[in-house]
Formats: C-alpha cells, structure tokens, sequence
C-alpha cells in the first residue's frame, strides 16, 4: 500500500498565530520531534518580516540546525523575491509562495493586489525551479475572505489557471479562515481539474467551524495529491479575525489510517509531541485524539 502524503505545518502555520513565540532550540525540538514521528514533508519555516510575524524569527539558524539524515523534505513559506532569496541560501528544500485571493485581504497580508501577488509567485516559480527547488502556490481564502466576504469559485479557478501558467510543481487550496464546506471543495477540484489537471493538489484546512476535516476527506476522495494539517491542531492567521484552528495532524491521520489510509505517522509519537507543544505554549492541545485515545485501544 503507498502511503499518502500529509504535510506537517505546526511549526509555520501552526505557530504562527500563537503569543507564545518558541526559541529556536525549541522550533529545531519541535521539528525533530515531528519528523521522528513519521512526518516526511515538514513546513518548517517562514522567511517573512520578523517584525509583522515575529513568532517566525530565527528562520535561517532553524534551518542550519535541523536533521538532514531522517529523510525530510522542508518547506519555507515565501512571499516575494527577498524571500525567496533566503530560503534558497537557507537550504530549503521546497518553497511555498501564497497569493491571496481577493485584494483587500492580499493588501492587508502581504501588501499587493492580486493581481501582483500573482506576478510575484510566477517570477518565484520560475527562479525555484532554475534553482532546483519544488514549489508550491499556495492560494490563501479560497473558500472565503474575512473582509469581502464569499470568493466565487470561477474566481479560484482563474487565479490557478494563472498560477499554472509557471508550471509549479503543486498548487494547494486553502481554506485560511476555516468557512468552507464539501460542496466547495467538490466545485474547487472540478475548476482545476479543468484548467490544471496536470498539477498535482494539495488542500489546507482549518476546523475553525467544526467543517476542517469534513472537508479534507472529501478532498483526499476526489484525489488529493496531499493535505496539510497542525500538529495539535494549533494555528490560524494573524492577519485575519477569529481565523483558528487549523485541523489537527493526529486527528486527521487517525481517520484516514481507520480508513485503511496509510500515512506513515506515527500517532502516540503524534499525540505525546503535541502534549509537549502545549507545555511550551502553555495552553491546551485543540486536537481530541490525545484526550479520547485511539481505537481499539491498547491491549
């Protein structure tokens, strides 16, 4: 049986929105920890503005620290061309640029229209793949946007139809504020396949109304390349209200290993990094696998 892919992004996304910002002895601890548990696409770092996300500080001396025997590919989240620039001299492994689907929201989080985001992910698309780096476009508030409101769907599809025009190795769907539902993420999936069927899909998740992982198994039914999740289902979005939450790697590898899904994670190594998280950041694990326990349980 080959194993599915699920992405690991507690230490970016998942950290991102915390007030507790982690040492970055504990974001190496953090990352060590995820990848012994199994994790074998790990979004390790963002290379942003410290100052407008300082939890993300320390990018460079995290990447110069983490293990590079275990079999790991790390992911660096960039946004523009000085980022990209650092990810490549940091030695990333994959780079995620994100273009924002609607303009308000672009211009609140990364300080362009769409239309230049766009722009942006093309030139780093093309400057990642010179470099030899797998990447990825992101496409934040695809399901919704917290200032304007619904995000149609031929909407989405247009920008990946753009997106695709770069040939990234992989365009994700994300879902930033956690408002979608499973007939949005059907409508999604048809739009790409028509524009981009030879792309493979990631989709990101949050459970901030009880709807994350509802849509996750509809996306890994229609054919997911890979979907993201948060170790403790920790995260959301500083730049957006109320944004939480985003669905929880041991809850979701839980339900597709029941599933008969093979993921490769290990789950109590899942559940026991996720207490340790809580006891750095101070605050309760979100996931539930960890309170309930598995099934069946142990003998």
């Amino acid at each position: 049986m080959s194993e599915f892919t699920v992405v690991e992004v507690g230490p970016r996304d998942g950290l991102q929105n915390e007030k507790t910002p982690l040492s970055v002895d504990d974001k190496v601890s953090l990352i060590t920890r995820l990848v012994t548990a199994g994790a074998r696409r790990v979004e390790a770092v963002s290379f942003v503005n410290p100052k407008r996300v300082p939890q993300m500080a320390g990018a460079e001396e995290v990447m110069e620290q983490l293990p590079r025997d275990a079999g790991a590919s790390y992911i660096g989240l960039v946004l523009n061309r000085r980022g990209l620039d650092r990810a490549l001299a940091a030695g990333v492994d994959e780079v995620n640029v994100v273009v924002v689907s609607t303009d308000e929201f672009s211009t609140r989080n990364q300080g362009c229209t769409v239309a230049e985001g766009i722009s942006a992910a093309l030139d780093i698309v093309r400057e990642a793949r010179a470099a030899g780096v797998f990447s990825t476009v992101t496409i934040a508030a695809s399901f919704g946007c917290p200032f304007s409101g619904e995000v149609a769907a031929d909407h989405v599809v247009d920008i990946v139809r753009q997106v695709a025009a770069a040939g990234p190795d992989e365009i994700a769907l994300a879902d930033t504020i956690g408002v979608g539902v499973p007939a949005q993420v059907r409508a999604l999936a048809a739009g790409a396949g028509r524009v981009a069927s030879e792309i493979p899909l990631r989709w990101h998740f949050h459970n901030t109304r009880n709807t994350g992982y509802a849509n996750a198994l509809t996306a890994f039914d229609l054919g997911a390349a890979a979907l993201d999740s948060s170790v403790g289902g920790y995260g959301g979005c500083p730049f957006a209200p109320a944004a939480t939450g985003n669905i929880a790697s041991e809850d979701l590898v839980y339900a597709l290993e029941r599933s008969e899904v093979s993921t490769g994670i290990d789950l109590a190594a899942m559940v026991e990094t996720a207490e340790w998280l809580a006891g750095k950041l101070g605050q309760d694990v979100p996931a539930l696998l960890g309170r309930a326990g598995p099934f069946p349980g142990p003998a």
